[in-house]
């Protein structure tokens, strides 16, 4: 029904760049929000970013300033823009995306993540 791609994830050194892509395909009729959470080891999983529909963004207290998150101008793909990476940033980023199907009617709203890529910052 909806699918996710992700991609970007790799290992990179201290104070490096990295973006993550999240490409959202299938029945959808809007979506609501887009996100970005990871899990780093020995953590519980945390939110890191999230755009909402008319455009209002989150972010962790601990990415503020680093990181960035957009979307392309289909509004279906999602972008982490990730500079200035520290050792605490490694963890596995999953994407999720929250909206309304267009498959039933009346609409359902639906949720899901992207399998998870690895980010890891490391000398």
């Amino acid at each position: 029904q909806v699918q996710l791609v992700e991609s970007g994830g790799g290992l990179v050194q201290p104070g490096g760049s990295l973006r993550l892509s999240c490409a959202a395909s299938g029945s959808i009729l809007s979506i609501n929000t887009m996100g970005w959470y990871r899990q780093a080891p020995g953590k519980e999983r945390e939110l890191v970013a999230r755009v909402a529909d008319g455009g209002s963004i989150y972010y962790a207290n601990s990415v503020k300033g680093r990181f960035t998150i957009s979307r392309d101008n289909a509004k279906t793909t999602v972008y982490l823009e990730m500079s200035s990476l520290k050792p605490e940033d490694t963890a596995v980023y999953s994407c999720n995306v929250a909206g309304l199907s267009s498959r039933t009617i009346p609409r359902r709203p639906f949720e899901v993540w992207g399998r998870g890529t690895l980010v890891t910052v490391s000398s």
